[in-house]
């Protein structure tokens, strides 16, 4: 199965956000590339809000290129077999942390967004993090750092907030 079939088939199964949801599936289908960055019309991405239950807090990135703090994620590459490697992968390299876990259930939520190269229509996913777990930088941030549930509020913005309380309410 390609990535392309994966998403249509994570998308069909996502249950809520009814009528986005059926924006992204229209999209893919009137677009066959519409997973890749190279659709200039936008594209699906995946992506993972890495959190750490024991510790009540998640993991964001400062974005280099939109200065803000978010969830680790990104573009699907060819490589990626199905959206959860993508956001798998994603929260892997952009947190630095080995042996990242998906929340079992799917995508958490759908956040569609517009980015500096297209619309991104992002499908999120969270990630546990392992016990003991030491974050290291990626060229791809200006900062890596620890929130409290509490204070993601104060420094991110609303999309990533939903990501939380859909997180939350998941475990």
């Amino acid at each position: 199965m390609s990535l392309f079939d994966d998403a249509v088939l994570v998308l069909k199964s996502y249950e809520g956000q009814e009528e986005l949801r059926q924006t992204y599936l229209d999209h893919l289908a009137s677009h066959p590339d519409g997973m890749w960055k190279a659709c200039g019309d936008g594209h699906i991405t995946a992506s993972a809000l890495v959190i750490d239950p024991s510790r009540g807090r998640v993991l964001l990135t400062l974005h280099k290129k939109l200065r803000m703090w978010l969830q680790m994620g990104g573009h699907c590459e060819p490589a990626d077999a199905t959206l959860e490697a993508a956001a798998l992968r994603e929260g892997t390299e952009e947190s630095g942390i080995a042996g990242l876990t998906l929340l079992p259930g799917g995508p958490v939520r759908l956040d569609r967004h517009h980015t500096p190269c297209a619309w991104h229509l992002d499908v999120q996913y969270a990630a546990l993090a392992p016990a003991g777990a030491v974050e290291a930088i990626s060229e791809e941030s200006l900062d890596l750092r620890w929130f409290a549930y509490d204070e993601v509020a104060a420094v991110a913005d609303d999309s990533v907030v939903r990501l939380l309380d859909a997180t939350r309410a998941r475990m």
